[in-house]
């Protein structure tokens, strides 16, 4: 089926009974909830919304079992759909290259799961609060870091960023390495990398002794203090090289999503788990909650004191305060129809007599 856009005309009404569609181009027809978490449910979409709503605010599966008379299956599943559903729309909303980053932390926590541990590593705007997507690895390496700074790359629109990490290495190389753009000339071979020449990097170095910080080193790996500092202060981004942000965004994800708990009984058996729930949390972050710091003062004669917003909004990607409804209910453009290939028919020739 050709990608359905918004606007192109290709899709019509077949059944408002039915509530079925039609592209106009292949005419073939689908459900309209096809593309969502409501595709082929068996249970009321309302009761659904309400589950996954607790579920990102940090609801054990337990509670929501006795509360509703689910079962802890049904709740695994709709957590996953829901958390896959919020990945694609993450993907189509936020990693397109279309957000003025200005100043970006990133940081990595360790997740205790059944029998093992692994690392989630997360990126975040300052400016916008604007959470950039994580990665789950069982390893804190550079291919982990790696990933993680693709996924900046895929968000920003301008190269010419600060970024604030821990003494972690991994982070140099990844940024010094991914943030290039190639310079293509006339000759043959392999064009030449060059790095942004805007590109920014701050380190928070710490020092422990048995499990105690001791001392805290800032380090400006690439650009200088003065520099730093100005950007620092045009985002709001503090006085200093830190991360308290993305410090801070650790914490609410550790607070929404219950298989974070350090010590707690609900642990994930699987990595695909964290990482549906993670963008279930990180999607209700940035589109359905409001938040303090991004508040603006409200215009004469309207009544309010503050305009409030949510990362999204600050960010420029939207502008309004989504629901949950409306988030599971976004249709992502499905990916273009390509003709399966067939193999080569063998050419009959005729016998001789």
């Amino acid at each position: 089926m050709p990608t359905p856009k918004v606007g192109e005309g290709n899709i019509g009404v077949h059944s408002q009974k039915d509530k079925r569609l039609k592209c106009e181009v292949c005419g073939k027809t689908f459900a309209a909830t096809k593309g969502t978490p409501f595709y082929r449910l068996h249970k009321a979409a309302d009761l659904m919304v309400i589950v996954l709503i607790l579920l990102s605010h940090g609801c054990p599966v337990q509670a929501i079992v006795a509360a509703f008379g689910l079962d802890e299956r049904t709740v695994a599943d709709w957590q996953a759909r829901g958390g896959q559903h919020c990945q694609r729309v993450h993907e189509q909303l936020v990693q397109q290259g279309q957000v003025d980053l200005g100043h970006v932390q990133a940081d990595e926590i360790w997740v205790k799961m059944v029998g093992k541990r692994v690392w989630m590593a997360m990126a975040l705007a300052v400016p916008s609060r604007l959470w950039l997507g994580g990665v789950i690895s069982a390893h804190r390496d550079l291919e982990l870091i790696t990933n993680l700074v693709k996924i900046v790359r895929s968000c920003t629109l301008n190269l010419d960023i600060l970024v604030c990490v821990d003494g972690l290495s991994s982070y140099v190389t990844a940024f010094l390495r991914v943030f290039r753009n190639p310079v293509h000339t006339s000759r043959r071979g392999r064009p030449r990398m060059v790095l942004a020449q805007g590109l920014m990097l701050g380190q928070v170095v710490k020092q422990y002794a048995q499990r105690h910080v001791v001392s805290v080193k800032h380090k400006a790996v690439r650009g200088t203090q003065e520099a730093i500092a100005a950007v620092l202060a045009a985002t709001g981004g503090g006085k200093g090289i830190n991360t308290a942000y993305i410090e801070r965004l650790n914490a609410t994800f550790r607070a929404s999503l219950v298989v974070l708990v350090r010590r707690g009984r609900a642990l994930a058996h699987e990595e695909r788990v964290l990482t549906t729930g993670m963008f279930l949390v990180g999607c209700a972050y940035n589109l359905l909650w409001l938040h303090e710091s991004l508040r603006l003062p409200a215009p004469d004669g309207s009544g309010r004191k503050y305009l409030e917003r949510t990362p999204a909004m600050a960010a420029g990607l939207t502008d309004h305060l989504w629901t949950m409804t409306e988030l599971l209910r976004y249709q992502v453009p499905l990916p273009a129809w390509v003709a399966p290939k067939r193999p080569p028919q063998p050419v009959l020739v005729a016998p001789q007599r």
